[in-house]
């Protein structure tokens, strides 16, 4: 196991917080392993740390993903599976995870050539599914994420090597700036946040609802927002989002009528596989970061979800 000394992206360690520049490519390979976006959003994507694809999904294949996604919330067998993360205080359904292996419509949905070919392109080889979940942030009542780097948690808690993944979000519900949308922070993954606070033991049970463990200091947050800004997601359903897996990222609760929904897909180069995780932690569930396989995930021929 890598000591905290010689591991370029420790955290949740005894010293304080630091910002520490990248070590890793954004894009490998030059972005020419695969053809799923031009030069040019290669380019915007690892100059920013995202790159958003309006209109991406038609209309048809959009209701079919939320009437499945709706099905899935009410469907009681599978609310009661650990799988499902209510919100705080709350039996509203949050999260769904591993819902590309509970759904075969999901499962069609990772293998399609739209999102897993631009993830393809951008880590330079195939890849399979780290993690994925529906998210849910209903009208009046869905609560905040607050700001975070995926990478900094999967690195601590799963044992994630290296910056070679990323996240892809298809909005299923109109993202506007009053129903919570996405806010990403550009250019803030050609930085490292190096956290304060040691790991509990199963701290996804709470960090699902609130995340407290992995999340920046305020200084280091505020240098990062005052060299890029805060860049909210606003955009019609159907379209895809996809983002740097070490991406400062966030959303606000949702206190408007207008529920948001998204299916959110990450995906990790097959050369970027898991080790333990740091620090003796326990190995999270599968459902939350795959360990059981790392098979490549095989462009479908076909651009549409749905039969």
């Amino acid at each position: 196991m890598i000591s905290p000394a010689k591991d370029p992206y420790a955290s949740r360690t005894d010293r304080g917080s630091a910002i520490i520049s990248r070590q890793d490519p954004v894009v490998y390979g030059g972005g020419t392993y695969a053809d799923g976006v031009s030069s040019e959003q290669i380019d915007s994507y690892d100059r920013n740390g995202f790159l958003l694809l309006e209109d991406l999904f038609p209309e048809e294949e959009v209701r079919a993903l939320s009437t499945e996604v709706e099905r899935m919330t009410r469907d009681p067998a599978i609310v009661r599976r650990e799988e499902s993360i209510t919100e705080p205080n709350s039996n509203a359904v949050r999260s769904i995870f591993m819902v590309h292996v509970l759904s075969p419509i999901i499962a069609r949905l990772a293998r399609d050539p739209r999102l897993v070919n631009v993830a393809r392109q951008i880590l330079g080889s195939e890849v399979y599914m780290h993690q994925s979940r529906a998210n849910m942030k209903p009208g009046f009542k869905g609560k905040e994420f607050y700001w975070h780097s995926d990478f900094e948690t999967w690195h601590v808690e799963d044992g994630m090597p290296s910056m070679r993944a990323l996240s892809c979000s298809i909005l299923l519900s109109d993202n506007n700036a009053c129903n919570g949308p996405l806010m990403l922070v550009p250019g803030s993954h050609r930085q490292f946040i190096s956290c304060v606070g040691e790991t509990p033991d199963e701290n996804y049970k709470q960090s699902l609802k609130k995340q407290e463990y992995g999340v920046p200091d305020p200084v280091s947050l505020q240098l990062l927002v005052e060299q890029g800004g805060i860049t909210p997601i606003t955009a019609k359903a159907g379209s895809v989002v996809f983002f740097d897996c070490n991406t400062m990222h966030g959303s606000n609760g949702n206190i408007s009528p207008w529920p948001r929904a998204n299916v959110f897909m990450v995906y990790n180069s097959v050369e970027n596989t898991l080790n333990p995780p740091k620090y003796g932690l326990d190995p999270r569930p599968e459902h939350i970061a795959h360990r059981k396989s790392f098979k490549a995930l095989t462009p479908l021929d076909s651009l549409k979800i749905v039969s």
